[in-house]
């Protein structure tokens, strides 16, 4: 099926949310207008993220009708996070025949982080827990991200053996601090407060707009770069 048909001037009605880290971040923006909210992420989002996001509406005046599209954020990140992102989206999506515009996660931090710089080069690092992390590393010039590494997951000796080779400039993301002393950023500026936050995220999702990148519902998958997210009971025992 193809995209709903997408008009990509003047200032989009936009409603995009986030859940694939600790914190939910949920925005609308409409004609010059901005409204977020952010609560408890991950799993704990599967429980108020519809109720939130149409409190949000309610609270601009608007109906799922009068959107232009719907931003979510795909990961990578918590798996039931990024589930419960995906759903919603698409159901909303759906119900409203509105396009769907899927965002990188860590790219959110990355706007977040860049803070307004007209050029700008970061490794994203969020941590992923079982002692792993998730990163990716993106360039800002002439308007436009590009992403230089794709999000992957690693561990504190994986990425410091890479910047050894090839220095950060920038390291930005929770990692920072959830393996502070473990995580070696050498000369990089470190950034541990860049998060996904509501005008990252409705920055990016504007652009996309602008690009005419919005999908069907049906393409609005998750990102995921973890195969595996729990150790059978077998694996488990075999350990001790």
């Amino acid at each position: 099926m193809a995209p709903p048909q997408q008009t990509v001037s003047g200032d989009p009605a936009l409603l995009a949310f986030d859940t694939a880290g600790e914190t939910m971040t949920i925005a609308v923006a409409n004609a010059g207008r901005v409204r977020s909210l952010s609560g408890a992420g991950g799993a704990r989002a599967s429980s108020t993220l519809i109720a939130s996001i149409f409190g949000l509406l309610d609270e601009a005046g608007l109906a799922l009708r009068d959107l232009d599209a719907i931003a979510f954020g795909r990961g990578p990140g918590a798996f039931t996070g990024l589930r419960t992102a995906c759903s919603v989206a698409q159901g909303l999506a759906f119900g409203a025949a509105k396009p769907v515009l899927p965002i990188d996660s860590l790219l959110v931090v990355a706007e977040d982080a860049r803070g307004g710089a007209p050029e700008f080069r970061v490794w994203v690092t969020i941590d992923a827990r079982m002692d792993q992390i998730y990163a990716a590393e993106y360039a800002y010039a002439g308007g436009r991200w590009a992403t230089l590494h794709a999000p992957m997951l690693g561990d504190c000796a994986q990425l410091a053996a890479h910047w050894r080779g090839a220095p950060a400039q920038v390291v930005a993301g929770n990692a920072i601090r959830a393996f502070a002393g473990r995580l070696e950023t050498g000369t990089a500026i470190a950034l541990p407060d860049a998060s996904a936050s509501a005008a990252a995220l409705l920055a990016l999702a504007a652009q996309a707009w602008r690009d005419g990148a919005g999908v069907d519902a049906a393409q609005a998958l998750p990102l995921y770069v973890r195969d595996k997210v729990a150790e059978t009971t077998l694996e488990r025992e075999a350990k001790r």
